[in-house]
């Protein structure tokens, strides 16, 4: 396991993290996540990242209950803060009484003192930035958290925030959680370029393998009791980004053709090819299975075995 510095910044990931999206609380029952979460630590696994909304905080409390196992100082646990309830307008955004009562709530879950990181989880619009970063810096003071960070932010928005927050005397976000594989590029490859110098944003990137898709069980329709056919919404997204036309699918194809040459599962070829990435702090991963889990790992040795050639080998299959 590789672990690599947020950023510009101080902080140290492991390159591989697990994440609760979808997961916790909904496919897992708390004594199968205890041997997943543990097997995941044994492997050198030290990052761990769930949001508020995940599940109502099903996924917080779940994993707060799985973390007593281990020595705090010994992993980075992450949460993010901007849904909780469509009641009312105060019980969601980045307004400062959301951002402070929603951290407080979030670390009775997780049955922390602290998160190491937190992350607006997506930019509010209709509240004055000042009045966000004010709620960081509220958070941050307290030692409530440790960093902040965003999550699927425009790149202007955050350098609008890093630009205020050094005018406010505060620190400015050091990472940010996108959505980036294969299949969804734009913005981590190109959008964001200027942030990696300054101010120095490390990424967190999430959905590697888009929801399964490059997998490539959803190849031929959506098998009985797959993730796509439990969350018929998460279906309808992905075919609205194009992720089942003809033309993808034998990208595919060509991707499967390409990792059996590497003795990898396309699973593993799309993780590593993340990694090869130099400005992905940590690769957030997905899994409901043991099994997942052991066939995610051997992407970190397939790393390695991407050469400059094969990386264009792999450009010109998806440029195709």
């Amino acid at each position: 396991m590789e672990y690599r510095n947020v950023g510009k910044w101080g902080l140290m990931l492991s390159e591989v993290g697990l994440g609760s999206w979808l997961t916790f609380g909904n496919q897992i029952r708390l004594s199968d996540l205890r041997k997943i979460i543990h097997r995941a630590y044994d492997a050198g696994i030290t990052f761990f990242d769930t949001a508020e909304v995940y599940t109502g905080g099903v996924a917080e409390s779940m994993l707060g209950e799985v973390l007593k196992d281990f020595n705090r100082m010994d992993y980075v646990a992450s949460t993010k803060i901007f849904w909780w309830g469509a009641r009312e307008r105060n019980q969601q955004g980045l307004t400062k009484k959301h951002l402070v009562e929603g951290m407080r709530a979030s670390l009775k879950r997780l049955q922390l003192d602290y998160v190491d990181i937190m992350y607006c989880h997506r930019p509010d619009m209709d509240t004055p930035l000042e009045e966000t970063l004010s709620g960081i810096e509220y958070i941050l003071d307290s030692g409530m958290a440790l960093y902040w960070g965003t999550s699927e932010w425009p790149a202007d928005r955050i350098e609008e925030a890093a630009e205020l927050a050094r005018e406010m005397g505060m620190m400015p976000p050091i990472v940010e959680q996108p959505h980036y594989n294969m299949l969804v590029r734009e913005k981590v490859e190109k959008d964001f370029l200027p942030l990696y110098e300054d101010p120095g944003i490390g990424l967190t990137t999430f959905s590697p393998l888009a929801s399964g898709v490059l997998t490539g069980k959803y190849n031929n329709g959506i098998p009985p009791g797959s993730r796509l056919e439990r969350f018929p919404w998460l279906r309808d997204m992905l075919e609205k980004e194009g992720a089942f036309k003809p033309e993808t699918i034998k990208k595919l194809e060509a991707l499967k053709e390409l990792a059996e040459s590497l003795d990898a599962t396309m699973a593993q070829l799309a993780i590593a090819w993340i990694l090869k990435n130099e400005h992905v702090t940590s690769v957030i991963l997905g899994v409901s299975k043991l099994e997942q889990l052991e066939e995610n790992l051997g992407a970190l040795e397939l790393k390695n075995k991407l050469t400059p050639q094969i990386m264009s080998d792999i450009e010109k299959i998806l440029s195709e």
